[in-house]
């Protein structure tokens, strides 16, 4: 095997004389930096890192991968550039750009808090972590990236994949999804990370997380540039490292989903203000699951939940095809859906009757219902 080439960049240890935690920390500075010069990936968002471009794109990765980023972060600096536009943006813009992402709740802070910005900081984000995480949807993490990556300032930024490497370095048994775990290496971190290239150490530490010591899979240590200081790799606890204490299993809830079509339009509605998928769209769901005659009768009394009094027929359910089920998977729970298509004369009142390419053009649907949006419209 030929000699990894950040070898001679680090701080070699002997058996005599081990390095302690805080040391082991702060040798790491050299050959991070150096690789990460090297193979740092060309992303929209470090091109130009101002605060907003540092800002959202930290948001949008939460959870999403990278590379099903990339384009979002485009589209939506495309049309929201500023902090101003985006304090400016309809609800229902907002959420289309967003659509696709999930967790929607980021997308409502990022516009909460430009509004904040604009209002008590003239526009421009805090500089400072302790201002950032006063914000909505600005924690600890986000708070370090932005004020180091944009501003220069020496923060640790501490997500999944720095708890990862960091945890493997050290050797660390302790459960990385205890909040106690994560405050201790962020105190650690910010002890032993550099006062220069503050934004680059964070960075090649996530990138080191996102290609090299993969979250799935065998981590490629070969070329980690970290190798000769990581105590999991030097014992074997690479797949014992990190610990993580078994979740809960997801609470399992049976939904019903009424596509319902008449010519060109489809029924949907909007979603209570509090709870899951706040304030999206959705099709007509039930709790339950239906049996085909169960679900005609339901979706008949839709047409009956109105105020209005008309002296009108109510219309008729022409036909309804059972489609195949659907499996969403949230945090904490799994919606496992029945559906079915019902062509009807009307769109029932108490919904929203769009047009099909609306749908697309125009309102979010979460991505629970994105294999049903299809089937209705007719895409493949």
């Amino acid at each position: 095997m030929s000699e990894n080439p950040y070898q001679k960049l680090q701080v070699l240890e002997s058996e005599t004389n081990p390095l302690n935690r805080q040391d082991r920390l702060k040798a790491i500075t050299g050959p991070l930096l150096f690789w990460y010069r090297e193979h740092a990936r060309d992303l929209p968002w470090r091109r130009e890192p101002t605060p907003y471009a540092v800002w959202i794109s930290e948001i949008m990765l939460q959870q999403t991968r990278v590379e099903a980023v990339r384009p979002y972060f485009i589209r939506f600096m495309d049309a929201l550039p500023d902090v101003r536009a985006l304090s400016l943006v309809p609800d229902d813009r907002l959420l289309k750009l967003w659509e696709g992402l999930g967790y929607y709740n980021r997308a409502r802070n990022l516009k909460r808090t430009a509004q904040i910005v604009v209002n008590e900081y003239g526009g421009c984000l805090p500089d400072t972590k302790e201002e950032l995480q006063k914000l909505p949807g600005i924690g600890s993490y986000t708070a370090g990236a932005v004020a180091s990556i944009a501003y220069g300032k020496p923060e640790p930024a501490v997500d999944g994949n720095v708890l990862r490497v960091l945890s493997r370095v050290l050797g660390s048994r302790e459960d990385v999804t205890r909040q106690a775990v994560r405050r201790k290496m962020e105190e650690d971190l910010a002890a032993a990370m550099p006062k220069e290239n503050c934004g680059a150490f964070n960075q090649g530490l996530f990138e080191v997380g996102a290609t090299i010591c993969v979250p799935n899979g065998a981590p490629h240590c070969a070329e980690c540039p970290l190798r000769s200081l990581c105590l999991a790799a030097r014992d074997g606890l690479i797949g014992e490292i990190p610990y993580k204490a078994p979740k809960k299993p997801r609470r399992v809830v049976e939904r019903t989903i009424l596509l319902i079509r008449s010519g060109d339009l489809v029924a949907i509605r909007k979603r209570p203000e509090r709870g899951l998928l706040a304030s999206m769209y959705e099709f007509p769901g039930l709790e339950g699951k239906y049996s085909r005659a169960g679900a005609l009768a339901a979706a008949e009394a839709l047409y009956c939940d109105s105020d209005e009094v008309s002296e009108e027929p109510m219309p008729q359910i022409r036909s309804i095809i059972a489609v195949p089920d659907a499996v969403h998977v949230f945090t904490h729970i799994e919606w496992h859906m029945t559906g079915y298509i019902l062509e009807a004369d009307a769109i029932p009142s108490c919904c929203l009757a769009v047009r099909q390419r609306e749908l697309a053009e125009r309102y979010a649907l979460p991505s629970a219902f994105e294999g049903y949006r299809k089937l209705i419209i007719g895409e493949s």
